[in-house]
Parts: C-alpha cells; sequence; structure tokens
C-alpha cells in the first residue's frame, strides 16, 4: 500500500507518502513557520509560500502539490501520529468522529502536541474523505507498564477519577530501534534487555524487557523525565508552589514555564538546539557546558536506574536527532558504564554517520558484554506499517472458533537435580492425572515453598521434569510468600528471583525461577492458520465467564504441533473475572508485525 503519513505539529508538519512493501519514500513535503508564514519543500526540492497563515492554509497549498508529484499513483490510506492515546488508545484506531471527540478530550494530558495532531487529522480527513484514516499513538508501546511503573503515590481516588497514571511516549520509535537492534544482533527480541534512549527536542528512555515496555521517563505528559529542548523533565512540585507564592505566578504562566522555557533553554538563557550549545560551550560558554553536563547526567542515572530494575542489560541504543548525531553527548552518556558491562570504543563513536543506507552503527567494543548502539529512527516507516496492518486484510482475523480457558493454579517444574535433593536420588514423578496439554501430568508429590515473609504447604509438582526449575505463582501469592516475581513467559527464568522448597528428603534453595505467568494461548500450527496469528503475537481475547463478558489484553500466542488449544490465566484474574469451568474465549485482534516489540515478538 501507499500509505500518507501525516506528523502534524504546532509550529511544522512533516508529511510522507511511503510504499510499506519496501518502506520507499514516494514524496516527502516539509511545512515550517505555519504560525507565521508557511514554507513548503516537498523532496527538498525549493520552497513554495503561502498566502495565508495557519494549518488550514497550509494543507490547502500543500496536498495538492503533494498529488502532483506523485501523479498516477494512488494513496490508499492516511496514518497519523498522536502523541496522546490515554488510557482509551493503546493500539492503532481508525478514526471516525467518535475517535476524533476522544482525543479532543484528552488534549489537556499533551496540551503542546494532541491539540495539532488533531487539527491535522479534521482537515487530512477533508481533503481524502473516501480512504481510511488511522491514528497511531505515541503512548501505545507504553501500554504493557506493570503497575508498579505506571502509579503515581497520589491518593488513589484522584488518581482513578483523572486517570492519572504514567502513559509514556515516543512509543513507535522506542519499539522500531529496539527490533532494530534485537535484528542486529541476531537474536529475537525476547532474549533481550534493552534500553532505549531517545533524545531530540523531546527525549525519553524506555526498559525493554525482553519485548516489553515495562518503566519509560516520560509520566503521565511528555514532561517529565529527561532534561529536554524547552521541558524540564523531572522536578520537585514543591518548586511550582514556591514560584507560584513567590513571584504570582498563575497556572498559565506555570505551565508555560516548564513547557517552552524550561529545559536547556532555561540554563542556557535562550538556546534550546543541541548543536549550537555544544558550540558555545566549545567557545566557553559555562552556561552551555552546565546545560551539557546535566543533560548526560539526568540521562546516564536513568541508564543506571533501568539496568538495576532489569537485572542487567544487554543493549543501548541511542536515536532521535541528539542520539544519532552527537558523539559528544553519547560519550558523555555512556562514559564510566564499564561496570555495567557497557564499554565505548571512543574512536567508533566519532566516526558514526548515520544514513539511509547505514542506518545502525555500533560503537562498543568487540568484548563488551553490554552493545553501544546508535540507530536511526523511523517512527514515520512504522507509523505507514501499523496503518496497512489495519486496514489491510491480513489483520482480519477468524473468530468463529472459541477457545477453551483453564485456570493455573500455583504449580512447580524441577529438573531432575532438584527432585532428586528434595524426594531422594534418582526420585521418579507418580502421576496423579493427565493435563489438558499432551503428555503434561500433574504428579501426586508436592513441595513446600518458603518465601521471605510465609510458606504455602503443598505446592504440587507438573510432569515430566524440565530442564530448570519454574515456580509459577499468582500476585496473592507473590504477595504472601514476600517475592517480588516478574511477569513472564514459560521458561523465561533469567533475573527472576528463588526461594526455598522443602519437600521429605530435605530443603532445597533454588536461585531463580520464580514467575507470574504471562497470560497465554497455546495451539497447533493448524489452529494459527484458523485464526490468522503466529508465534509470540499478541492478542485480545473477550471471554464469557459467570455473568459478565471481559476482554484481556496481551495475551501471548503460543504455537506447536505438541500442543492443544487452550488459554491459561491464573488464580487471580479467574477469580476476579468470575470464570467458570467452561468458560470460552474469542480471539479479536491481532498486531502481527506491524508493532513488532509490543503485539509480535
Amino acid at each position: 500500500m501507499n500509505i500518507l503519513v501525516v506528523n502534524c505539529g504546532s509550529s511544522s508538519i512533516k508529511s510522507e507518502v511511503i510504499d510499506t512493501r519496501n518502506g520507499e519514500r514516494l514524496v516527502r513535503m516539509t511545512i515550517q513557520r505555519i504560525t507565521e508564514k508557511p514554507e513548503i519543500s516537498i523532496d527538498d526540492d525549493h520552497s513554495v509560500f503561502c498566502d495565508g497563515i495557519g494549518h488550514e492554509s497550509a494543507f490547502d497549498k500543500s496536498l495538492p502539490l503533494l498529488l502532483e508529484k506523485i501523479k498516477g499513483k494512488e494513496i490508499h490510506a492516511v496514518g497519523h501520529r498522536v502523541v496522546h492515546g490515554g488510557e482509551v488508545f493503546e493500539e492503532p484506531t481508525l478514526i471516525d468522529e467518535t475517535v476524533e471527540k476522544t482525543i479532543e478530550s484528552l488534549e489537556e494530558l499533551a496540551p503542546l502536541h494532541n491539540p495539532p495532531n488533531l487539527k491535522g487529522i479534521r482537515i487530512a480527513r477533508l481533503f481524502f474523505p473516501d480512504i481510511p484514516h488511522v491514528a497511531v499513538f505515541d503512548t501505545a508501546f507504553h501500554s504493557t507498564l506493570p503497575r508498579r511503573a505506571k502509579t503515581y503515590a497520589l491518593p488513589r481516588d484522584l488518581n482513578d477519577k483523572y486517570g492519572i497514571r504514567r502513559y509514556g511516549f515516543h512509543g513507535t520509535s522506542h519499539a522500531y530501534v529496539a527490533k532494530e537492534a534485537a535484528d542486529a544482533m541476531g537474536k529475537h527480541i525476547e532474549e533481550l534487555r534493552i534500553i532505549t534512549c531517545h533524545l531530540g527536542s523531546g527525549c525519553s528512555i524506555a526498559a525493554i524487557e525482553y519485548g516489553r515496555s515495562i518503566e519509560t521517563s516520560m509520566g503521565m505528559t511528555p514532561l517529565e523525565g529527561l532534561v529536554m529542548g524547552t521541558r524540564s523533565g523531572d522536578l520537585d512540585p514543591g518548586i511550582m508552589i514556591y514560584l507560584k507564592t513567590k513571584e504570582n505566578l498563575s497556572v498559565n504562566d506555570l505551565d508555560k514555564m516548564i513547557n517552552k522555557e524550561s529545559g536547556l533553554k532555561g540554563i542556557t538563557g535562550g538556546i534550546s538546539d543541541m548543536r549550537d550549545i555544544i558550540a558555545k560551550a566549545s567557545d566557553g560558554d559555562d552556561r552551555c557546558r552546565l546545560a551539557i553536563q546535566v543533560f548526560a547526567h539526568r540521562i546516564r542515572k536513568y541508564i543506571g536506574a533501568y539496568a538495576a530494575l532489569m537485572g542487567g542489560v544487554d543493549a543501548i541504543v541511542f536515536t532521535g536527532g541528539i542520539g544519532e548525531n552527537s558523539p559528544m553527548i553519547r560519550h558523555r552518556c555512556t562514559q564510566r558504564l564499564d561496570f555495567l558491562g557497557a564499554i565505548i570504543n571512543e574512536d567508533k563513536n566519532h566516526d558514526i554517520r548515520l544514513s539511509k543506507e547505514i542506518p545502525l552503527m555500533e560503537f562498543s567494543w568487540n568484548h563488551s558484554p553490554v552493545k553501544l548502539l546508535a540507530i536511526k529512527t523511523d517512527e514515520q516507516y512504522s507509523i505507514a506499517q501499523q496503518t496497512e496492518k489495519l486496514i489491510g486484510k491480513n489483520l482480519k482475523v477468524n473468530t468463529i472458533p472459541t477457545i477453551p480457558v483453564a485456570i493455573s493454579a500455583r504449580h512447580i517444574h524441577l529438573d531432575q537435580e532438584t527432585l532428586d535433593k528434595l524426594y531422594g536420588k534418582g526420585y521418579e514423578l507418580t502421576v496423579k492425572k493427565p493435563l489438558s496439554q499432551p503428555g503434561q501430568f500433574a504428579a501426586n508429590e508436592t513441595v513446600k515453598v518458603i518465601g521471605p515473609k510465609n510458606e504455602i504447604e503443598k505446592v504440587r509438582i507438573l510432569g515430566p521434569l524440565r530442564p530448570k526449575n519454574q515456580l509459577e505463582i499468582s500476585r496473592t501469592d507473590e504477595f504472601f510468600l514476600g517475592i517480588d516475581a516478574p511477569i513472564r513467559e514459560s521458561g523465561k527464568t533469567e533475573n527472576t528471583p528463588g526461594c526455598i522448597l522443602e519437600g521429605p528428603n530435605g530443603k532445597v534453595e533454588i536461585k531463580n525461577g520464580v514467575i507470574c505467568a504471562w497470560r497465554h494461548i497455546h495451539m497447533t500450527p493448524a489452529d494459527a492458520e484458523i485464526f490468522g496469528v503466529e508465534d509470540r503475537d499478541i492478542v485480545d481475547v473477550r471471554i464469557k465467564g459467570g455473568d459478565r463478558s471481559l476482554v484481556f489484553g496481551n495475551v501471548l500466542i503460543r504455537v506447536s504441533p505438541k500442543y492443544k488449544l487452550e488459554m491459561h490465566i491464573d488464580t487471580d484474574e479467574g477469580n476476579a473475572a468470575e470464570i467458570m469451568r467452561g468458560a470460552t474465549g474469542v480471539l479479536l485482534s491481532t498486531d502481527g508485525e506491524a508493532q513488532l516489540t509490543k503485539k509480535k515478538l
């Protein structure tokens, strides 16, 4: 498909028509100075000026020029970047009047971004009324944030009433470069812990653990986190109260200050472009030197924090205008990270010149356990791909078959060495009853699980034995035992906590393996073909159980000839949804490859 991608800002518009088969740009258009005298540049040719000002005049003049440039080629759809999706939009969405109104209702969350995004949508829909328009949200990728990461320590009723939580931004960019990093390393993203640093006029960092965003620096709005061009980033909220009193500032005054007059611009006394700041710092300007130091210090602090959250890191990625093009900033952000295993090669870093032909370069030493990468982001191409997937036939899923739902009680898988220590050398499990998945069974044998806080008796062992130990518990069990267990796919036990097990023959301390299982669906390749999904797709499932119907999002697909069709959720989820024996689910959607690090691992 040929997709027109529109990124409409308050003072500029960037548009490209992209062939989604290969990422080829059929035409590029940039409009600058929209509020002054709009200047249109198409494919970097000479500029054309508009007679009037504002977005309407800019679109009225530019879109006919764009269509003339691609004469003879059809535009099949329009993909729009929208910064904030709130709690409503967690995936690309086909735009209609209701969606427009909902985006409008979220303007307070991103006052600098959502209003011009929406203006671009409305004008483009008038100009292209007969083709589909799709909104792709910056916040969608971060919908996988765990509660501990997205919850602010404010009164709960206020959080619930106003949807106050961390949403995160730059999701399209973080998802794109994380996938590119994994491909470059020759690994699946589900095997890696990646820190992605999107550094431009707006800046954010994300911790991507085995394909899921688990932490990010921007919060409810794009103000939180790193120091940015004109935005303050992290700020003691007491400062706002103090300045309001001392300077007699209104709410609008404070909003303008932290959004448009702070960040690099505030520290330097008026300069927000990092290129200019570096140039003046080289000439001895102390304010500019301080701005660089504060900027890099904050980034390095976040990198260390996110490495700690994930129990290590495999790759650190720099992208965005600054991250891709500034050797000095990459140097300052990655120096002294040797303790993490990230060892910068200064010559490689200095020589990086990213381009369409060379969109990725490594700047760590060959022996560095952690890879340092600079990657040219391509949010426009990602938006085009997601737009195509949403409207294309390959997204349509056959929802006729229903999926049996099973509630998995706490259980444990053991290796032979651990079973020997718990039950005696050479002990073999005995079958209590077969399980639904072929070849698996619940054993007669159980173990006591001992945590830092409490212990749980008679946790069932499942057979057959596995190569490594894995204890699957619910969130309720996690708190009862006093163990901080992450949500993981079965078998992914790296950097997970351990516990003490007790059997008839004694106690064993396992160093890791305690997880809360990621809700998932087992299916055969034949099932996958019927449903139109692939191994490791992420889908939504509507479950009818008890007296109500609920939609479970973020459900992992697992495909193997050994499996039998069945969805597994834990006891907490089953109890909360009042799911009874015999409940079934219906597959609703999948994004396939459109958002690889969220919707396809």
